[in-house]
């Protein structure tokens, strides 16, 4: 050891005198330059490239232009929008730009530039962006004329994925993102519930100020250290410490300069309202059903392969939130590599360059010649969850809070499987009842109320809100409000007036809803004609002096002479019509001046709001819906089926049936959710229909369900975001068959009865085949003692009715709390004296939990020589049994004497036997078994999806067949012989 070494150590141990002066010395010259500059000088050079395109909402910079080899495969990077596109070439050592280039892969970048110095840059939303990747998508397909590979970091992902769906994949060769979240409900460390957080931001958005406040670049910048205090801080003073060893601190300093000041842009506004909309309120990232310019998206259209980049590490891009993407796409096949890094390594620093950009080259490679993917990118599918550095059981951290400028305390998300949130959501959503609770109770006959008014509520209040979905395009409320407002001024200048009836003659088409309002806004009656049915005597029934037709069935106007006859929808192209047809799409509303009469929605909930047709034939029945009815039916279901804003209400029926009308379409709207019209019901449709939309609850009638359930599995029905099917009369064979093909989703069985105001709901989707009880706010209701012989309430030595007893079938009564002269005359003195009760004309029981059993119509009940037979009983009896499909029970004459026949058809390779169908009825006594039981290819349904008999049963007596096995009662009725 030398002297010099001697008197170092004696100064202070490892640092001589001379040693620590020239560090002061040198910390001192590198403060001064970090304070004077921001930063060391460190020399380098940031990578060449061309503005190849500059548009409004971003520039689209080449690198290399150059020096790209012949043949190259363009990749197109997106940055997210708090980071500048800097964030590709943030250093020589840190350069994904290099690292893609020197793989021989030619690179373009999105540069949307920081908001507060591009125009119009603070007014920008989400939509504005991904068109803007789309754009620069086509630019490069055209410049190079190959598809491009499409990556994204963090939200710049998102967009990628956005993009992506919007394009249907169309000049997209595939996908790489890196830490970009999917599904906002990723596990977080806060005890917040994804319930409270997405209520919160719901708030947020209903106050509207979020579009004008904009995020500052400073305000990201926090934000994102604050998700790391403690590494910030380090960070930090490991720099303060190495300020003497400048050649320590260069090869980190770009990086560091990058995050510590000029990384960061602004965040405008209307953007970070529609990121909370889309991503935090409604989840549609994972869930579908979010618009761009107006066309419904789903990443679930997203077809083309995915590799997703993962930081187990990753502090902003959950793991959990990042691999959702498998279940967001069911469709692609997604691939994953797993990096021990967080957020901002993944794309900069030693493992991006040691891992991350390797792995996207060979990506490309494998992509472009096949060539053989490395170990570390494997299908998603077969990855093994490993948890994130730092987080317990239970525990997680939080999702994109900085990136989005938001504080952490809004995006705390706690996470459930999905059969458990299902059940909770009841329980949550039940402040959201109370106000549709208590308006359902204050209705009276002069309460304002109505279709057109409620509609006006939510435009006034969210003009900008999606109000329904209509072949993948998305109306406003604002838009509907004007369209609506139009046709009002076309049925005026027609002549049309309040009070009158109109017949609506219309396929379901947006024209069809709207017109159906504008009738409501005017003050008149919807009569929702059926287009398959009996016109003339639908109209007559109906007592209509006008009809309101789309194209398609304008040759009505053959049938009615009578009528004034409308045309509307399809445009003011150039037609030919019929002379004696009024083509409404040729009125010019702004040359129309209302009248001094007009007031909009001028209805009371005692007026007749619309009149719906049920029945075939003789059958055929005309039934009037009050506004107070429909309003009951709507809020009703609003209550019943949880429904909240940004729910989707997927209407699988016609809109002129009752359950559209009342249900899907008024639930929708009192529960300020959305609705979707349904265009074709095979299975295919709707499952893309059900993810384009972001479908969470699905309306059913009959067995319209039933092509679904027996189709094959669809790639779309994985991970689906349906939460509830509401409906009724689904057989109770069906209803087991959707709750076991869907465990994660619920029925919820309604009944209305044709006449009076009885609502009855299965709430909680048991159990199954039941009605439940009644809603609240709606009449009290009874099941009285009823004589089927006489077909009159069984009275007492008092001449008082009684109540039935536990599952002793009666008739359903609802009590009159209002007197309507348009729905019958009611039961007076029925169970004390003074009370009045309406039949419903619908046989119960009602069970010993109190809940609601529906057993038939009166009008469906048949007479045979042993008693009085409901033929429903029957049919769900034999539809227990494992093979049938459907099955319906009908009378037919037969040696003077009705005789009772069942007709079923099977599921698809199933066999049945006489013990099976013995066995099955064993539970009804013997009088009420079928004489004959024959097995059919097919039982027809209405366009509503109610089986129909009729034609079965003019058949008469059913005889065998090489497609038909008949099975007959024996004389004792004990058994079943096959003939």
């Amino acid at each position: 050891m030398t002297n010099e070494d001697s008197s170092d150590k004696a100064i202070s141990p490892g640092v001589s005198p001379l040693g620590f002066g020239r560090r002061v010395a040198a910390t001192a010259r590198n403060v001064a330059e970090v304070v004077r500059f921001g930063g060391l000088e460190t020399g380098e050079e940031a990578s060449p490239y061309e503005v190849e395109s500059e548009q409004l909402n971003f520039r689209l910079r080449h690198y290399f232009a150059k020096d790209v080899a012949a043949g190259a495969q363009p990749i197109v990077l997106v940055p997210p929008l708090m980071l500048a596109a800097e964030i590709w070439d943030v250093s020589p050592g840190s350069s994904a730009v290099q690292s893609l280039h020197g793989e021989g892969i030619d690179v373009w970048v999105v540069d949307f530039g920081d908001p507060r110095y591009e125009k119009g840059g603070l007014e920008r939303t989400l939509t504005d962006h991904v068109i803007a990747v789309s754009s620069a998508i086509d630019q490069v397909c055209a410049a190079t004329g190959k598809d491009v590979v499409l990556a994204g970091y963090s939200q710049g992902g998102m967009f990628a994925y956005q993009t992506a769906a919007f394009r249907r994949g169309e000049g997209i060769d595939s996908l790489v993102t890196f830490g970009s979240p999917v599904d906002a409900r990723a596990p977080l460390p806060f005890p917040i519930s994804p319930e409270i957080a997405a209520r919160a931001t719901e708030g947020l958005l209903e106050s509207g100020l979020l579009k004008y406040i904009n995020v500052p670049s400073w305000a990201s910048r926090t934000g994102f250290k604050l998700l790391s205090p403690a590494k910030s801080v380090q960070s930090q003073v490991k720099f303060l410490l190495a300020l003497h060893d400048r050649e320590s601190l260069l090869p980190r300093e770009r990086q560091r300069q990058f995050l510590e000041r000029e990384g960061f842009t602004a965040w405008s506004g209307p953007a970070l309202a529609e990121l909370l909309e889309i991503f935090v309120a409604h989840n549609r990232m994972l869930q579908g059903g979010f618009s761009i310019e107006d066309q419904m998206v789903t990443l679930a259209d997203i077809d083309v392969p995915i590799l997703t980049v993962v930081g187990l590490t990753d502090t902003i891009g959950h793991p959990d939130s990042v691999r959702a993407i498998n279940r967001a796409a069911p469709r692609a096949e997604v691939y994953e590599m797993t990096l021990w890094a967080g957020h901002f390594g993944l794309v900069v620093g030693s493992t991006a360059n040691l891992s991350t950009w390797p792995g996207v080259a060979a990506w490309v490679k494998w992509r472009a010649d096949g060539t053989p993917l490395p170990e570390e990118i494997v299908p998603a599918d077969q990855v093994e969850h490993k948890p994130m550095l730092g987080v317990g059981a239970g525990a997680a951290t939080v999702v994109q809070a900085a990136e989005f400028g938001m504080g952490a305390g809004l995006l705390a998300f706690g996470s459930a499987k999905r059969a458990i949130g299902v059940a909770r959501g009841l329980v949550s959503s039940a402040p959201t009842q109370l106000p549709r609770l208590a308006r359902l109770e204050q209705l009276d006959q002069a309460t304002p109320i109505s279709l057109g008014l409620l509609l006006d509520e939510q435009a006034r209040k969210s003009p900008m809100d999606t109000s329904f979905l209509f072949e993948d395009r998305a109306h406003r409320q604002a838009d509907v409000k004007t369209r609506v407002d139009s046709v009002v001024k076309g049925l005026v200048s027609v002549g049309i007036r309040q009070g009158d009836r109109v017949g609506v003659l219309m396929r379901t088409r947006p024209s069809a809803f709207t017109l159906v309002t504008a009738l409501s806004r005017l003050g008149a009656t919807a009569v929702m004609l059926r287009p398959e049915s009996d016109l003339k005597r639908e109209a007559a029934l109906g007592q209509i002096t006008w009809v309101v037709s789309d194209p398609e069935h304008v040759d009505g106007v053959e049938v009615l002479d009578s009528v004034t006859w409308c045309v509307l929808g399809g445009g003011a192209d150039s037609r030919e019509m019929h002379p004696g047809v009024v083509d409404m799409e040729r009125i010019d509303p702004d040359k129309v001046e209302l009248p001094a009469w007009y007031r909009p929605n001028p209805h009371r909930a005692g007026d007749i709001a619309f009149i719906l047709f049920t029945g075939r034939g003789s059958h055929l029945k005309a039934s009037r819906i009050t506004n107070r009815r429909w309003a009951m039916s709507a809020l009703g279901t609003a209550s019943a089926a949880a429904l909240k804003p940004g729910d989707t209400v997927y209407c699988t029926t016609p809109i002129y049936h009752s359950s559209a009308i009342l249900m899907s379409i008024g639930g929708a709207i009192a529960g300020n959710a959305r609705f979707a019209l349904a265009t074709a019901h095979d299975p295919d449709t709707f499952w893309e229909e059900v993810r384009r939309y972001g479908t969470t609850h699905v309306s059913y009638t009959w067995t319209s369900l039933r092509a679904v359930t027996l189709a094959p599995p669809n790639p779309a029905e994985k991970h689906h975001s349906i939460r509830l099917f509401m409906g009724s009369g689904m057989p109770p064979n069906l209803w087991r068959r959707v709750v076991e093909r869907f465990p994660t989703s619920r029925v919820l069985e309604f009944y209305a009865s044709a006449e009076g105001d009885a609502i009855l709901a299965n709430v909680k989707g048991l159990p199954i085949g039941s009605m439940g009880k009644s809603l609240p706010g709606t009449p009290e209701v009874k099941v009285a003692a009823f004589d089927l012989e006489t077909r009159s309430l069984e009275l007492g030595p008092d001449g008082l009715g009684r109540e039935a007893a536990t599952d002793e079938v009666g008739l359903l009564l609802s009590r009159v709390l209002t007197v309507e002269a348009m729905t019958g005359i009611p039961f007076r003195s029925v169970f004390g004296a003074g009370d009045s009760w309406r039949s419903t004309g619908d046989l119960f029981r009602r069970d010993e939990h109190q809940d609601l059993w529906h057993i038939e119509p009166l009008s469906g009940l048949i007479t045979t020589d042993l008693g009085v037979i409901a033929p429903s009983e029957v049919s769900r009896e034999i539809s227990n049994l494992p093979a049938v499909d459907l099955c319906v029970t009908f009378g037919v004459p037969h040696d003077g004497q009705t005789v009772l026949v069942s007709a079923l058809t099977l599921r698809k390779g199933a066999k049945i036997t006489a013990d099976a169908l013995q066995r099955a009825l064993n539970r009804l006594p013997a009088s009420h078994h079928p004489d004959f039981v024959q097995t059919v290819p097919s039982i027809p349904v209405t366009t509503w999806h109610r089986p129909m008999w009729t034609e079965l049963q003019k058949a008469g007596v059913p005889k065998p067949t090489k497609k038909r096995h008949v099975w007959r009662l024996d004389a004792a009725r004990e058994s079943y012989e096959q003939l």
